[in-house]
């Protein structure tokens, strides 16, 4: 076996998933019987939100929070909300590149899991599964960290 640093210490970095799972899950069909009547195709609306959290020594939680309705004249069809959540165990990550992981490459993880959460709550509420699109959260997170940065560089050229 080779040592792969000078003095034998575990400084080499190292991220592994512990463990994922639904940590909320909402299923609402408020207007059933008769919206399995109604002929309009309904709108959907999709948000999502990331969110971390230290939970112990090198270990993170990552949680991806989607909410989905879909709604038309006649009102709502259905509303649901999942958070699908991960533990990850991260050592030896630099700073700067923590944050990257945690907003970026573990809801990369976690995403396809979640769809199919989601579509299954959705199907099985009587409706046609909801299949989301994938997603490519390393674009969305360096699209937020260049707003950051440009309302960073605002705020230091106002002061």
């Amino acid at each position: 076996m080779t040592d792969t640093t000078a003095n034998g210490a575990d400084n080499l970095p190292q991220i592994g998933l512990i463990a994922q799972y639904v940590k909320d899950l909402s299923f609402e069909n408020p207007n059933a019987p008769a919206v399995y009547q109604w002929q309009e195709q309904p709108q959907i609306d999709i948000n999502f939100n990331i969110s971390n959290n230290q939970v112990a020594d090198d270990v993170f939680e990552v949680a991806l929070k989607v909410t989905a309705s879909a709604a038309g004249e006649q009102g709502t069809a259905f509303a649901v909300e999942l958070v699908f959540a991960g533990l990850f165990g991260i050592r030896n990550v630099p700073e700067d590149q923590m944050r990257g992981f945690l907003y970026a490459e573990g809801p990369r993880l976690l995403f396809p899991f979640a769809r199919r959460v989601l579509a299954d709550a959705v199907q099985d509420g009587g409706f046609p599964p909801l299949l989301l699109d994938p997603i490519d959260f390393g674009a969305l997170y360096m699209q937020q960290q260049g707003q950051i940065d440009a309302a960073a560089q605002g705020a230091a050229g106002n002061a």
